[in-house]
Parts: C-alpha cells; structure tokens; sequence
C-alpha cells in the first residue's frame, strides 16, 4: 500500500521512519517533507495549507492512506477534504479537531464533563482580561485560545510578566487571530506527562508515556519553544498515575467527544500535571503526534504502526492490540542558535554520518548547491538515543549530539534528568 505523509518536520520522519518498517507499506510520499525525510521518502514540494493540490496528488498517486501530522491543517479541514475525496485518511475532522484549535473549547468540554482540569476564564476582550488578571495570584497561566505553533501559552512568575504576555497576545497580536481571545488559568504545579492515545470514538489505546521539555534553557528556564527534548518511559511517575490519568481524564475525553457529535479519530494527545498529592489534571490536548514526544515513543512501537493507522481508519481499533518494546528512548534536541526567536538558515551540519549508533530525526534540515546538509529551521535534528534504562539512553543521546556540530547550535544538557 503507498502512503502520503503530510508534514515536513521531525515528527513526520519519525512516522515516516516507522512506517517504511511495515512489510505492508509500498511507496511512501511526504509532502513537503524535508531533506531527511527525502532519504526515505519521496517527498513532494506542496505547502500542508494547499488542500486541492494534496487531494489531487494523492488520488494521482493513488495512495492507499494518508497520514496527517501538523495541527494547522488538521484544525483547518485537511481530514474532511480527504474524506469527500472517498481517501482513506487517519486523523481528526475539522469538528474533533477543535479541542487543540481553540482553548476556549477544550477547557469549556473539560469543565462540562466534570474532567480534571485548572480553573479557569475565558476573555475576548483586552480589558476584561487585564482586570482580572490584576486580582489573580502568581505565578498564573496566560494561553492565546488559537494555534501559536507551541509557542501561545505563558507561565508567568511576575504580574509584570503576565501583563506583557497578555499585551503580546491581545494588544500586538503576535500570534495573530490566535490571539483575539484568550484563557487565564490557575499554575498547577507538579510533574508534567505526556499521554499519546490512538482513538476511535470510544476506543483508546494509550502510547508509552512520556514527558517534553519546553522551556529553551537547563533547568525549564527561558522562553517556550515547541519542545527541546523528551524521553520515555517515566521511571519517576507510578504506572497506578498513568493508569487513572487514561481512566478520569483521556477515556472520558473520548466518550465527550462522541456525545458531543464531534467523535475523535486520530491521535489525542493528552497533557497532563501531576500534582504533589499524586492526582493528574489536564493541561491541554493536541489533535495529533506530538513533536518531539513522537521521536521516542514510535521507536519503542513494536507493533506495526501501519496496521494500527488502517484499524483506527476502519473502524476496527477496538480489536487491535499494541505492543511496546522495554527498552528507554531519550531524544535531545538541536536547535539554531537564538531560536525561538530569530536565527540563520543555511548554515552547515558535520558529522551526521558519525552519529550512527542513534536515530536522527530530521526537523528542519535541507541540502545545499554544494551537497552539505545545512539547517533550514529552528529546531534542526533530534537525536534519539535507546538504552535498557533512561540513563543509558541519555548517555547514548549525548553522546551522539556531541558528534554533530553546526555553529551556533544550542541544547539543552538536562533532558531526562527528572528521571534520574
């Protein structure tokens, strides 16, 4: 069966990666892919936003299935142009969709199902939003209600803080109409986890946990990026935790989208806080793999993916069962120096090719005139170390980096030690 991926950063050559390990998969085609996911793929110059140019290539190419990864065509439609196509497609429909799209709903689903969660507000003026916050205790939680690429929520530990973030999303409008309304929450302190579930309906099958680092610097300091490193599983987080994370929030979610006429197909991805009393709430839900939670937890897949995308399309996901391999995955990320603000492209990579005992996962790579491999993006490379414990998958992940160099390439050097 071919196959076209939509999507372009390390996340898509993660499920790329997977994907060609189905004796089941045939040709795969990425659109737009990247210079990584090219040695995998065929990868076809057409943005994710151009919906007729993707329907027409697939139908072109006859694919038996596609598999959507970023959130903007999800929350735009790109699953329900597919489907009036008659394509087989795995992901959201725009309605399911909305529960990464717009924060305002998901925290208003939340709340009306009685699911764990922050207390919170919705605004939509500046004004209200400013007085309120002014009466709220630090640190406190500012979230811009649209898709902001990972970059729209602020945990602010001064009022001065929250009042810029605020102005930011409100005032300069810097995430655009993302921002024309926004959700003041309480700060839940605690441990972080990442809960990825294959949905259908009511069906959920839970992926190994995992835990992101957002935050650019050691120590989860600076400003947010779109995630700096992540590792699985979590030695440090009790399997009784997870266990009732999946059964008072994740299932729960499911079953509220059915009743809400808007059933989730796809992968939902939970966020969640573990407070100190032990009690998971949510965070946030995305409608897709996250990125870079996808590069270890598909490495520790050992059912076939393909075969569980083709049972959640049909319908049959209640009948599968997913098996994970033991061993740990830690992935440390490469970005551009001054990302997550601005920073060059073009610059070039060395020692790829010495990285060999991990997997690289290319986020944003390309290939100059000259054949050097040169960054084309923000967070560059993620390298994914695999080991019996998170230590010695950390201490591989390391040590690869390290054999990577590009100038001005920054990481952290505390992904995982939570876990330790």
């Amino acid at each position: 069966m071919d196959i076209l991926v939509i999507g372009g950063g390390g996340r898509e050559h993660a499920i790329v990666w997977a994907l060609k390990k189905s004796p089941k998969a045939g040709k795969i085609y990425c659109a737009p892919g990247n210079a990584g996911i090219g040695q995998l793929a065929e990868c076809v110059p057409i943005p994710v936003s151009e919906f007729d140019a993707l329907t027409e290539l697939a139908e072109a190419k006859k694919v038996g299935l596609v598999v959507v990864g970023p959130d903007d065509p999800l929350a735009d439609g790109i699953v329900d142009a597919f489907e009036a196509k008659g394509i087989p497609v795995f992901g959201p429909r725009k309605n399911a969709a909305e529960i990464e799209g717009s924060k305002i709903f998901m925290k208003d689903l939340l709340h009306k199902y009685h699911i764990p969660t922050a207390t919170y507000r919705k605004f939509y003026t500046y004004e209200e939003a400013h007085a309120y916050l002014k009466e709220q205790p630090i640190p406190v939680v500012i979230k811009a209600d649209g898709l902001a690429a990972g970059k729209g929520v602020t945990v602010a530990y001064s009022m001065e803080e929250a009042d810029k973030a605020l102005s930011d999303i409100m005032v300069a409008k810097v995430f655009g109409e993302a921002g024309a309304q926004v959700v003041i929450e309480e700060f839940l302190a605690g441990q972080e986890m990442s809960i990825l579930s294959f949905v259908d309906g009511e069906t959920v099958r839970p992926m190994a946990a995992a835990q992101d680092h957002k935050p650019i610097f050691d120590g989860d300091k600076g400003p947010n990026t779109g995630g700096m490193g992540t590792y699985s599983p979590l030695p440090h987080i009790a399997n009784s935790i997870i266990e009732e994370a999946i059964e008072t929030i994740i299932k729960p979610t499911a079953k509220a989208m059915v009743a809400e006429g808007r059933p989730f197909r796809g992968v939902l991805f939970a966020g969640l806080m573990i407070s100190p009393d032990g009690k998971p709430k949510t965070i946030e839900f995305n409608a897709r793999f996250g990125d870079p939670e996808t590069q270890v937890v598909l490495p520790r897949l050992q059912s076939d993916l393909l075969d569980i995308f083709l049972a959640a399309v049909n319908g049959t996901l209640d009948q599968v069962e997913i098996e994970w391999k033991d061993e740990a995955a830690v992935c440390v990320v490469l970005a551009s120096g001054g990302y997550p603000a601005s920073y060059a492209k073009g610059i070039p990579i060395h020692g790829l090719d010495q990285a060999d005992e991990a997997i690289v996962f290319h986020a944003g790579t390309g290939i100059n005139e000259q054949g050097e491999w040169v960054t084309n993006g923000g967070r560059v490379l993620g390298v994914v170390g695999l080991g019996r414990d998170i230590a010695e998958a950390r201490d591989k992940a390391y040590e690869q980096a390290e054999r990577i160099t590009f100038e001005g390439k920054h990481n952290r050097t505390d992904i995982a030690a939570k876990a330790l």
